[in-house]
């Protein structure tokens, strides 16, 4: 099966470099659209390539379905390898400083000859950047903050993409006949949002180990070798996030797989935990601690009887912050997590009336599809014309076609909702006679980001308080490791919509993941 993504990846970077290159700007947004529509396919290209239907799929041209063609049959884009090495990489890579677009990149390899990183920060430093039009003195702090900040987080992925890697290594190690167990640990294990680096933990015999490190540092997504032993093996992946594989016995498993899971600080009180029973707790095992009274600690066949030998319920990696986890833990008050099964439909989803990749339609069939009883179309509010808003009159255009759908459907439901933007002074970006029309109003700011913690917290408090709106969308603004969200005070935020009975999203695509997971305790 073809990698969609990897292609969907390759046209958008084409839009974006033709944008460089100074190409007409609809055939670079015609790249990227196409790039959401390659994304959002449901059948894969091969079986497109051999219907020839390629063609019908929305917004692919006939140059565009060659180079899908070239891209299945030779795993490459000759067009794209030729863009990309027409632009020096290091102007390639200063798009990813936050704020800085393809224009104004361009602009700054034309006028001032940048074509770094470090030219760029210097050039920021020395204030030159300021006589290029549309650059000013903000500009060069708002870019070295830019430079500052892609710097500390450079080394770091969003969970999918490290899960994405770990996956593969992991599933290539079950192979192994030699290896007894393996498992993700670290942040990736407990799920964190954002993933410093990528441990696995292995267990097998001695006389095996060095055959599965070099198995581990030979795998298709390493790029760079960093160390190798008999019991630790250390790499760089293709996509820049470094990987630890740590092999023990399999007797010492489940004390690694919880060690090396963390937190630090959940660990911290394993072992304090453990000390009270006159244990000592390591990666390896529990130990008795000489001079303490106390019983002969057990053998462990899993993480379970860690837990149970320290008279607590198995905790979930994703709980392991010592956050109120242990506490839980004694009094069985641990919650359950939510699993994919759970979910009963979704809302705050765009469909193809604004800058989503599907129809109405074909998003209803796929949450049918799943099992689903209901899904929320909340396509973006008219001020967004870069996302392709809805007019007042498109909105009854998408209401009749609901109603026509719902009618068909049994057991399910398509809700009328919109994505409403929160303007400057806090008002909605529809007249309140326009939001009464819609079954459910998601509010959201887009736009002035850069406010002090007061503003943004009347700002959302105001739209808050508006009798048609029904949830707060992504409430800090946050996009992570790119865009840090604006200073609100989220306690007041929370606090408000419990008094004026409002929800707050938690909205899940794996970039913003806001509400913030730290502050849902409480907002529950």
């Amino acid at each position: 099966m073809v990698d969609k993504r990897a292609v969907s990846r390759m046209f958008y970077e084409i839009g974006t470099l033709l944008e460089l290159k100074g190409e007409n700007r609809f055939k670079c947004i015609a790249y990227q659209n196409a790039a959401r529509n390659i994304e959002a396919l449901t059948v894969d290209l091969e079986e497109l390539i051999k219907r020839d239907e390629l063609k019908d799929v929305r917004g692919i041209g006939k140059t565009m379905a060659e180079n899908i063609v070239e891209y299945v049959q030779t795993g490459r884009i000759r067009f794209y390898d030729e863009l990309r090495s027409s632009i020096p990489e290091g102007v390639i890579e200063m798009l990813r400083v936050h704020g800085l677009g393809p224009k104004k990149v361009k602009l700054l390899y034309e006028k001032l000859k940048i074509k770094s990183l470090q030219e760029l920060q210097e050039a920021a430093e020395n204030e030159k950047l300021r006589d290029v039009t549309g650059f000013g003195q903000k500009t060069e702090e708002n870019i070295l903050k830019g430079i500052e900040a892609l710097r500390t987080t450079s080394d770091r992925q969003l969970y999918p993409k490290a899960k994405e890697a770990a996956d593969k290594i992991v599933s290539a190690l079950k192979k192994m006949r030699e290896v007894k167990r393996v498992d993700v640990a670290g942040s990736l294990r407990r799920r964190k949002e954002v993933i410093g680096d990528i441990d696995i933990v292995v267990s097998a015999q001695k006389k095996d180990r060095q055959k599965i490190a070099a198995a581990f540092v030979s795998h298709a997504e390493v790029a760079n070798i960093i160390g190798q032993g008999d019991t630790k093996a250390s790499v760089v992946l293709k996509g820049g996030i470094n990987s630890d594989l740590r092999i023990v016995e399999d007797s010492e498993y489940p004390f690694a797989l919880n060690y090396f899971t963390g937190s630090k600080e959940h660990n911290v009180e394993m072992r304090t935990l453990a000390r009270k029973l006159g244990w000592s707790l390591n990666e390896y095992e529990f130990s008795k601690i000489e001079g303490m009274k106390s019983k002969a600690p057990p053998k462990c066949r899993d993480e379970s009887e860690i837990y149970k030998a320290l008279g607590l319920r198995y905790v979930e990696p994703e709980l392991r912050e010592n956050m109120g986890e242990f506490e839980a833990s004694v009094e069985d008050k641990l919650p359950k997590l939510l699993d994919f099964k759970d979910l009963r439909g979704t809302f705050h989803c765009h469909s193809t009336y604004s800058d989503g990749a599907n129809t109405l339609e074909e998003m209803a069939e796929a949450c049918r599809n799943l099992g689903w009883s209901y899904l929320g179309i909340a396509d973006h509010s008219q001020i967004a014309v870069y996302a392709n808003g809805l007019p007042v009159e498109k909105i009854r255009e998408q209401h009749k076609e609901i109603d026509k759908l719902n009618g068909r459907f049994k057991n399910f439901r398509i809700f009328k909702g919109t994505e409403v933007d929160i303007l400057g002074d806090g008002a909605l970006d529809y007249p309140d006679k326009v939001l009464a029309s819609f079954e459910f109003v998601v509010a959201a700011i887009h736009s002035r980001m850069k406010m002090t913690a007061q503003e943004a917290t009347e700002r959302i408090l105001k739209a808050i308080k508006n009798k048609y709106v029904t949830i707060l969308g992504h409430p800090t603004g946050r996009l992570l490791l790119s865009r840090d969200g604006y200073p609100v005070d989220m306690v007041e935020v929370i606090n408000a919509a419990a008094d004026y009975g409002k929800s707050i999203e938690i909205n899940s695509h794996p970039i913003r993941l806001d509400l913030d997971w730290r502050l849902v305790k409480y907002a529950k």
